[in-house]
């Protein structure tokens, strides 16, 4: 590791005493960690913001109540660059509407910078994004999460590219015109659309990241045998330590998406990095489903939030804990290295299941004191909190200007 000043903080702090886990994660690289979360750039690529004020609107240029992510917190947790989730429910691809909802969440965006533009401004670019955090402003990038808004036609792409949509997760928990998704036992394509398969090259064309977060495992391996650019899973984590759940990237996915240049954003989600907090939401899911079958209730009707609340009583839910997260990040970096791993929290987006150390985005510094508690150095910490996601962004930048 070079010379830094990591290094002179870590010789100040020799003899400090390590205190107590559940006090203060990895007290003993706490100041270590503030410091270099104040100092080196922070990108997470998921942050469902938008359609949590979609929902309910608070003033996020100030402290709120409630979520995961305010301006407040995001200093306090040194966040340079989210990712604002342009998130497109299922449903908007059998009933319209997704690109009117589309722009109304990005209208939403750009509403933050006009409200505090000393805080927050909107990046498109990664010089964009460097500029900001010299400024000491926050960038607001933006992934559209679900591709229901292109409805078909490349002249969309080209629209939301306009629009400043850097990078689109192809599907969500629903097939779509464009892929199979993990979540949905109905796979009319067996992996990407003939028009996904279009929009693979499209992207490609026009600078905008593939995001393989939430497709099923055989349109993962059509577009990576399509893409000509690396591609991202903006928030997903490790199979291993979910067997069996298509939502996460299994150990030769990671492999295939690593000889592809990409990287695995690794999401925060208790039920997405722990074992014990996945079965439980799987078993509370499916008696939810037969009780809700039994009796012929609506899935979104208040019987079914009055059945989670009984069954929460009655079994508490186990929450992970940071070292999960660590623990996913060591499972890629053992398997392929450290230039394919980053964060993709998926703040706003996972309800109340967060881990014990990393509750909301004010905490960066703990996943930093935990990276350094396992050794990892400054050049490694830095391209897991964006070195990697910005070479990817400059390669698709610089892949769409040259073709």
């Amino acid at each position: 590791m070079r010379a830094s000043f990591l290094a002179i903080m870590l010789i100040s702090l020799l003899g400090a005493g390590c205190g107590p886990r559940d006090a203060a994660p990895y007290a003993r690289h706490q100041a270590v960690a503030q410091t270099m979360a104040q100092q080196v750039m922070i990108v997470d690529t998921h942050i469902d913001v938008p359609y949590r004020l979609q929902e309910e609107f608070e003033d996020i240029t100030q402290a709120t109540e409630k979520g995961d992510f305010d301006y407040p917190r995001a200093v306090r947790g040194g966040l340079n660059v989210p990712f604002m989730s342009i998130y497109i429910p299922a449903k908007y691809e059998r009933e319209g509407g997704a690109r009117e909802l589309a722009d109304t969440l990005i209208d939403m965006v750009e509403e933050i910078e006009r409200r505090a533009p000393e805080k927050y401004g909107i990046v498109t670019n990664p010089e964009q994004a460097e500029k900001m955090m010299q400024e000491g402003r926050i960038g607001l990038a933006m992934g559209m999460e679900n591709g229901a808004p292109i409805e078909g036609n490349l002249d969309n792409l080209k629209y939301f590219h306009r629009r400043g949509i850097r990078y689109i997760t192809l599907t969500h928990s629903k097939a779509n015109h464009i892929s199979d998704s993990s979540y949905d036992e109905d796979r009319p394509w067996q992996g990407l659309s003939p028009f996904g398969k279009s929009l693979v090259k499209a992207m490609n064309d026009t600078g905008v990241m593939i995001d393989v977060s939430h497709v099923s495992d055989q349109a993962f391996y059509d577009v990576i045998g399509l893409t000509a650019t690396p591609v991202i899973a903006s928030h997903s984590s490790v199979r291993a330590f979910t067997p069996d759940w298509e939502r996460n990237m299994d150990d030769d996915m990671i492999r295939t998406l690593a000889d592809n240049g990409g990287v695995i954003q690794i999401n925060f989600g208790s039920t997405f990095i722990n074992r014990r907090a996945h079965a439980w939401s799987m078993d509370r899911k499916a008696k939810r489903e037969a009780y809700l079958d039994e009796h012929d209730f609506d899935e979104d009707g208040e019987e079914a939030t009055a059945f989670n609340e009984k069954y929460l009583e009655r079994k508490p839910y186990p929450f992970a804990h940071l070292d999960d997260v660590l623990d996913n990040i060591d499972h890629v970096v053992d398997l392929v290295g450290i230039d394919h791993v980053g964060v993709g929290s998926d703040y706003d987006g996972v309800g109340d299941s967060l881990p014990v150390g990393l509750k909301d985005v004010s905490s960066y510094p703990n996943l930093i004191a935990g990276l350094l508690d396992r050794d990892y150095n400054e050049a490694d910490i830095e391209k897991i909190l964006s070195g990697n996601l910005m070479r990817i962004w400059r390669e698709v930048e610089n892949y769409a200007a040259t073709h």
